[in-house]
């Protein structure tokens, strides 16, 4: 029976470890406005989104630049016959279509959207998030 005894007081201690023990308490909210935009900098990942923000800006301008400079150019040599391709009309029932700017709007997009889904897909491939 000692044994009995001694298998109970045993599951007992294992039963004891098992039970999952309460959570901590919350800490306290931060006092202080210093200290409540610094939690919120912490919790809202605010600088990492500052950053991004500004280095898509400057991925624009970069991209932009590629298109504009060295891009349409290159488009322009096989289409020599219609000239700069920025300044493309189509006149339709004496109206005048610009759809230079929105052929370049269209092929910068093309290229961003490009650029991110590579970016996007060399971070996934390294489990950078």
């Amino acid at each position: 029976m000692s044994s009995d005894k001694e298998i109970i007081t045993e599951l007992q201690k294992i039963r004891e470890l098992l039970t999952p023990k309460p959570a901590p308490p919350a800490p306290p909210p931060p006092k202080g406005i210093s200290a409540e935009f610094k939690a919120f900098l912490i919790n809202y990942k605010v600088l990492g989104l500052a950053v991004a923000f500004i280095l898509g800006v400057y991925l624009g301008g970069l991209v932009q630049a590629l298109v504009s400079d060295l891009l349409l150019p290159a488009i322009g040599i096989p289409l020599s016959s219609i000239g700069n391709l920025s300044t493309l009309t189509v006149t339709f029932a004496n109206q005048h279509f610009l759809i230079g700017g929105f052929l370049i709007a269209v092929i910068t997009f093309i290229i961003v959207a490009f650029v991110i889904f590579l970016i996007v897909k060399i971070a996934s491939h390294y489990k950078i998030q």
